[in-house]
């Protein structure tokens, strides 16, 4: 997926209202960026590390940036939470997914019972419905989800596990935007709920697709589907 912009160079000064960001841009002026990133960012913020930012479409909106990337230990981390659910859309509508690769038809944002799903595709034999999170901890090289609590993501599971009873096929797609590690897992010890419900939900049937994205300011791919212990 290539940016349909060209990005602005900058460098972190401080994350701050979990929403809020201020960039040092290269004419030394200081800019407000919004942070799409709700988690704790716990391994992915460093101050005066450089850092992308995208303009604002909307003129109205009061932050006129978004913080895209930052540089740190030497990759690139994608910041913008928005990013995957595209990301994996494309890939999936292109065939790049291996796996996932035998649909014909492929939507965004499709409703099942009272929720919905980032990603919706189906063929002549069956359905699937794929859920997307956005993933930037680590520790050590093995990358983790959720850097903070999620019921919202405890829910997802449980949605996903009701798919698998009807008989659909279902898939937690973690989207992990650094190169930097190895594998992949549950953050039990932030959030030892929904590390039960990813465990139950495997158990169960739902699959699990842990994908490094490469991440540059030219553009984010998909590249390498990773090991994942529950």
């Amino acid at each position: 997926m290539k940016f349909n912009m060209d990005l602005i160079p900058g460098k972190l000064i401080r994350r701050y209202k979990r929403f809020l960001s201020d960039i040092e841009l290269e004419d030394g002026s200081i800019v407000v960026a919004h942070c799409t990133n709700s988690g704790s960012m716990k391994t992915c913020i460093e101050e005066g590390a450089p850092v992308y930012l995208s303009p604002a479409k909307d003129p109205k909106r009061k932050t006129k940036f978004t913080w895209e990337m930052i540089f740190i230990h030497n990759h690139w981390i994608g910041i913008n939470t928005s990013i995957p659910n595209l990301l994996v859309y494309e890939a999936i509508r292109d065939q790049k997914i291996a796996g996932i690769n035998k649909y014909t038809e492929v939507k965004r944002e499709v409703q099942f019972g009272n929720s919905r799903f980032d990603v919706y595709a189906e063929n002549d034999q069956e359905k699937c419905f794929i859920e997307v999170k956005n993933v930037t901890m680590k520790v050590g090289n093995k990358a983790l989800f959720p850097d903070a609590v999620t019921t919202r993501g405890q829910k997802h599971l449980k949605t996903l596990m009701e798919v698998k009873k009807e008989g659909m096929r279902a898939i937690m797609f973690y989207v992990i935007q650094r190169q930097d590690i190895h594998s992949f897992g549950a953050a039990s010890e932030i959030d030892p709920h929904y590390a039960m419900a990813l465990k139950e939900a495997y158990e169960m049937g739902v699959e699990i697709f842990p994908y490094i994205a490469q991440v540059s300011p030219k553009g984010i791919e998909l590249t390498q589907k990773l090991p994942f212990t529950i």
